[in-house]
C-alpha cells in the first residue's frame, strides 16, 4: 500500500527533527573530547558522565522542537547552562551556541512575533547578567557577549523571515486555489443568479397577476370594480416586469440610486397590501449588501407564498439586524374562511422551487432557514443571517497570557543575580577605562535600531549604519581592544550589508523593468520625448559610499594595531575584501527580490487569465440565458399587458398563465446546452459586475460606478475596447482597493481607475494608450495611483482598421 502525501510529508519532518540533533552531538563529539584525547589527553569519567547526559537532554528536547519550540528552547538553554560550570571548556561550545540557536530559530517560524522576540531578548539578557555576575564589569574586551547577542539576533531574524516567507507563499497559494475555483464557480454562480432572479422577479409578480386577475373574475357580479383595478395592475405590473428582466439580463454594478434595504421590505409590503393582504411590518435598519440582499429576497418568496395558498391572511414581517445575528421573521396566519376560491386560482402556479430558493439564500449569506407550519394553523419562515460581528476575525492572543510570558522571561533574566544578592557581596573592582565589550554592545544596538527603521525610512537608516560604522574603530581604540584585529569591523559590516540586501531585494521586487539586475538600463522613451536615456542602478552611490566607509575603518584599526606592509596595500585589499562583501550583499538581494518579482508576475499573470476565462463564459451564460428570455417570457409578458389595455381581463389572466408556463420552461432547460468555447461573446461593459465579482473572489475589493449619463447602447467597438480596458488595468495586480468610474459627456466615454497604482507602470501605460489610440482616445497617469480613459462614442477608425468578427459579435 503507498503512503499518502500527508503521511510523506510528516514522515520527511521526524526525519528532519532527528537529524540535525544527531548532527550537533557528533559535531560536539569531534570538538570535545575528540580534540582532546588527539592531544594525548583524557576526560576524567564525571566529565564524560556530565557531557553525556547533558548531550542526551539537548539532543531529546531538539527532537521534538517543532512541536513544544519554547520549552525546547529553555530545556536546551537550562542544559547547557548547567554543564558549563563542571565541564571544561569547549565542552558544550557546540550545543551551547548551534544547539540554542536552532531552538530559537524553530521559536522564530513556528510561534508568533512577539514570543519570537522576548525568547531573544530574554536568552541575551541572561547570559549577560550573568556574566556580570561571574566577572563584573572588568571583563576586558567582553567582544563574546556581542557576538552572543548578534547570534540570537540573526537568528532570530532568519526564523522570522522564514516565517514571513511561509506565510506570504501560503496566502499566494490559498490565493491561486480559490481563483481556480472561482474560475469554474463563476458560470454557475451566474446561471444560479438568474435563475433565482427569473423566478423571485417573474414568478412573483405574474402570480400576482393570475391571483388579482382570478380573484376580480369570480367576484365581478358581487365587486365589478375589481375588475377595472385588475386591469391596471395587471398593466402596471407587466411593465415593471419588463423592466426588471431587463435589469437581469445586464446588471448594474453600481447601487448609487436604489432605495435603502428596509424601505425596499417596506414598499414591498406595501405592494402587498394593494392586493388586499394584510401585512404588518416590524422592519429595523438593514446594512446593504448580501444580508440585505438576502433578507428581501426571503421576504418576498414569504409573501408570494402567503398570496398564493392562503391570500387574506394576516401575515407579519420581522427583520431585526443585531451584533451577532440577523433576524428575518415572516409569521402568517390561518387563512380566512373565504379564502378557498380565491386560493384556488393560485393553484398550480409554482413550479416547486421556492423552498430550495429561500435556503440557497440563506446559506449563500452565511445563515440558515426554517419554515413549517404554526401551532395556530398559519405557516412561518425564519432566518439567522449574520449580524454585524459575523464576519470571521482573526484569532488574538489574551492579555492575560502575554502578562504571563512576560513574567516568566522577567524571572528568568533576574535568575542570575540571585547568588550575588544572597551568597556573595564581593565587591568588584574596575579601571575608569571603559571597557570595550560595553562600546560594541552599545554599537550593535544602535545598529539594530537603524535597521527596524529601514522599511520605514531607508535613507536616514543607511546614513546612520554608515556613520555608526566610523565609530568602531573608535570603540576599539577607547577601549583597549586586544582580540582579532578585523572582527568589529566585520561586524559594522555585517550591519550595512543586511541593510543594503534588504534594500536590493525591495527595489528589485518592485521594478518593473526587466533586465540584469544591478546592470544599468536604458529606459524606453516615450513618444515625443527624443532619446532614451540611460540610468545607473538605483542605490549604487550608496554602495561606493558604504565601501569607502567600511575599507577606510579597517585601514584605521590595521594601521592603529601596527603593520609592516604599506598604506597603499592596506588601503587597497580593505577596499577589494570589502567591495567584494558588499558586492555579493548587494546581488545576493537583488536575486532574491528578482525572484519574488517573477513570482508574482507569474501568479498575478495566472489569475488574470483565470478572470479572463471566468467572466466570459459567465457573459457566454448570461447571454444563452437572455436569449431564451427575451424570446419566451417578455414576448407573452408583452402580449398580456396589450390585452389589458384592451380590457380583456379573461384573457389578461390566460396570458399571464401563459407567462409563468413559458418561466417555467426556461427555468427547466437552463441547464442544458453550455456554449463552446468557440462560440462565447466578447464580454462588453456589462459583464463588469462579472469582473468585479471575480476580483472580489480573489480576495481585492473591486467598486464600479456607472453614471447615468452613460449610454446603454455604446458603439461595438467603444464597448469592447472599454471593458478590455478596464480588465487590462485590473489584472496589472495589486492589493489595494480599486474603483473604476465610467461616464459619459458631450460624446466622450471616461473611464477613471483610482488605486491602481501598478497600472501606471510602462508595459500597461503602452498596451492602453495603444488600444485607446486606435479609436482616437487618450490615457493619463498623471496623477498617482490613478488611470485615466477617454474615448469617443463615435470612434474615429482609421485606414486600416478592421473589426474582427468575434468583436462583431
Amino acid at each position: 500500500m503507498r503512503p499518502t502525501r500527508p503521511a510523506l510529508k510528516f514522515a520527511v519532518h521526524r526525519a528532519d527533527d532527528r537529524l540535525l540533533p544527531v548532527l550537533l552531538i557528533c559535531a560536539q563529539a569531534v570538538v570535545w573530547p575528540g580534540v582532546v584525547l588527539l592531544r594525548g589527553a583524557v576526560p576524567t569519567a564525571s566529565a564524560v558522565l556530565v557531557a553525556v547526559l547533558v548531550a542526551g537532554s539537548v539532543t531529546a528536547a531538539l527532537a521534538l522542537r517543532r512541536t513544544r519550540p519554547v520549552v525546547t528552547l529553555v530545556l536546551v538553554a537550562a542544559a547547557c547552562a548547567l554543564g558549563a560550570g563542571p565541564l571544561p571548556t569547549g565542552a558544550t561550545a557546540v550545543l551551547g551556541t548551534a544547539g540554542v540557536g536552532l531552538a530559537l530559530f524553530t521559536v522564530a517560524t513556528e510561534r508568533d512575533t512577539f514570543t519570537a522576540v522576548l525568547c531573544g531578548v530574554t536568552l541575551a539578557a541572561w547570559q549577560l547578567l550573568q556574566s556580570l555576575s561571574l566577572h563584573g564589569l572588568s571583563e576586558p574586551d567582553g567582544l563574546d557577549l556581542v557576538l552572543t547577542a548578534l547570534l540570537y539576533a540573526t537568528t532570530c531574524g532568519a526564523g522570522l523571515m522564514v516565517r514571513r516567507t511561509r506565510r506570504v507563499r501560503r496566502a499566494a497559494e490559498q490565493l491561486l486555489k480559490r481563483a481556480e475555483t472561482e474560475r469554474h464557480r463563476l458560470p454557475a454562480v451566474e446561471r444560479r443568479r438568474m435563475e433565482r432572479e427569473l423566478h423571485d422577479v417573474s414568478a412573483h409578480h405574474l402570480t400576482a397577476v393570475v391571483v388579482t386577475a382570478g380573484a376580480a373574475i369570480g367576484l365581478r357580479e358581487r365587486r365589478p370594480e375589481l375588475g377595472q383595478e385588475a386591469l391596471g395592475f395587471a398593466i402596471e405590473t407587466g411593465r415593471e416586469v419588463t423592466r426588471a428582466l431587463g435589469a437581469v439580463r445586464a446588471p448594474a454594478p453600481s447601487r448609487e440610486e436604489l432605495p435603502s434595504p428596509e424601505e425596499r421590505l417596506r414598499e414591498l409590503a406595501a405592494g402587498f397590501r394593494r392586493l388586499d393582504q394584510t401585512v404588518d411590518c416590524e422592519i429595523g435598519p438593514l446594512p446593504d449588501g448580501a444580508v440585505a440582499d438576502a433578507a428581501f429576497g426571503i421576504v418576498r418568496e414569504a409573501l408570494t407564498n402567503v398570496a398564493r395558498h392562503a391570500p387574506g391572511a394576516r401575515t407579519t414581517v420581522r427583520c431585526h439586524y443585531g451584533d451577532t445575528r440577523t433576524d428575518v421573521v415572516v409569521t402568517s396566519a390561518a387563512p380566512p374562511s373565504g379564502a378557498t376560491v380565491a386560493a384556488a386560482h393560485g393553484e398550480g402556479l409554482g413550479g416547486g422551487r421556492g423552498q430550495g430558493f429561500l435556503r440557497s439564500r440563506a446559506q449563500e449569506a452565511g445563515g440558515t432557514l426554517t419554515s413549517g407550519p404554526t401551532a395556530e394553523g398559519g405557516w412561518e419562515v425564519r432566518a439567522v443571517l449574520p449580524g454585524q460581528t459575523a464576519a470571521p476575525v482573526e484569532r488574538s492572543v489574551p492579555r492575560s497570557y502575554r502578562v504571563a510570558q512576560v513574567t516568566a522571561a522577567a524571572g528568568l533574566v533576574l535568575q542570575p543575580l540571585l547568588p550575588v544578592l544572597v551568597i556573595r557581596a564581593e565587591t568588584v573592582t574596575s579601571g575608569g577605562r571603559v571597557s570595550a565589550g560595553l562600546l560594541f554592545a552599545l554599537l550593535a544596538a544602535a545598529q539594530v535600531v537603524a535597521l527596524l527603521w529601514l522599511r520605514r525610512s531607508p535613507r536616514a537608516a543607511l546614513s546612520a549604519l554608515l556613520g555608526l560604522g566610523l565609530l568602531w574603530p573608535v570603540a576599539m581604540v577607547a577601549g583597549a581592544y586586544g582580540g582579532p584585529v578585523l572582527l568589529p569591523p566585520a561586524l559594522s559590516l555585517f550591519a550595512t550589508c543586511a541593510a543594503l540586501a534588504a534594500e536590493a531585494t525591495r527595489t528589485a521586487a518592485s521594478s518593473s523593468c526587466r533586465g540584469p539586475a544591478g546592470a544599468g538600463r536604458a529606459v524606453p522613451r516615450a513618444p515625443g520625448k527624443g532619446r532614451a536615456v540611460f540610468r545607473a542602478p538605483a542605490g549604487l552611490g550608496v554602495v561606493v559610499l558604504g565601501v569607502l566607509v567600511h575599507a577606510l575603518g579597517v585601514v584605521v584599526v590595521v594601521l592603529e594595531r601596527g603593520t609592516g606592509l604599506p598604506v597603499w596595500v592596506v588601503g587597497a585589499c580593505a577596499t577589494v575584501g570589502v567591495g567584494a562583501v558588499v558586492g555579493a550583499a548587494r546581488w545576493g538581494g537583488t536575486l532574491r527580490g528578482r525572484v519574488e518579482r517573477v513570482a508574482r508576475s507569474a501568479r498575478d499573470e495566472r489569475l488574470a487569465v483565470w478572470t479572463g476565462e471566468a467572466v466570459r463564459d459567465a457573459w457566454a451564460e448570461r447571454r444563452r440565458i437572455a436569449a431564451g428570455l427575451e424570446t419566451t417570457v417578455l414576448a407573452r409578458t408583452a402580449d398580456m399587458v396589450a390585452q389589458a389595455e384592451a380590457g380583456r381581463l379573461d384573457t389578461t389572466a390566460e396570458r399571464a398563465r401563459e407567462a409563468l408556463a413559458a418561466m417555467r420552461s426556461l427555468l427547466d432547460t437552463v441547464r442544458d446546452g453550455e456554449t463552446g468555447p468557440e462560440l462565447r461573446p466578447q464580454p462588453t461593459l456589462q459583464a463588469l459586475d462579472l469582473l468585479a465579482h471575480q476580483c472580489r473572489a480573489t480576495g481585492r475589493d473591486v467598486e464600479i460606478r456607472l453614471t447615468d449619463r452613460v449610454p446603454e447602447r455604446l458603439p461595438t467597438a467603444v464597448d469592447l475596447a472599454a471593458y478590455h480596458a478596464a480588465e487590462t488595468i485590473l489584472a496589472a495586480g495589486g492589493e489595494e482597493p480599486a474603483m473604476l468610474e465610467l461616464d459619459a459627456e458631450e460624446g466622450t466615454l471616461t473611464l477613471t481607475a483610482t488605486g491602481v497604482p501598478r497600472a501606471a507602470r510602462p508595459a500597461v501605460r503602452e498596451l492602453l494608450a495603444a488600444r485607446a489610440a486606435a479609436l482616437g482616445g487618450t490615457v493619463d497617469t498623471g496623477r498617482p495611483g490613478t488611470v485615466g480613459l477617454r474615448l469617443p462614442c463615435a470612434p474615429v477608425q482609421r485606414q486600416g482598421d478592421v473589426m474582427s468578427t468575434e468583436e462583431r459579435k
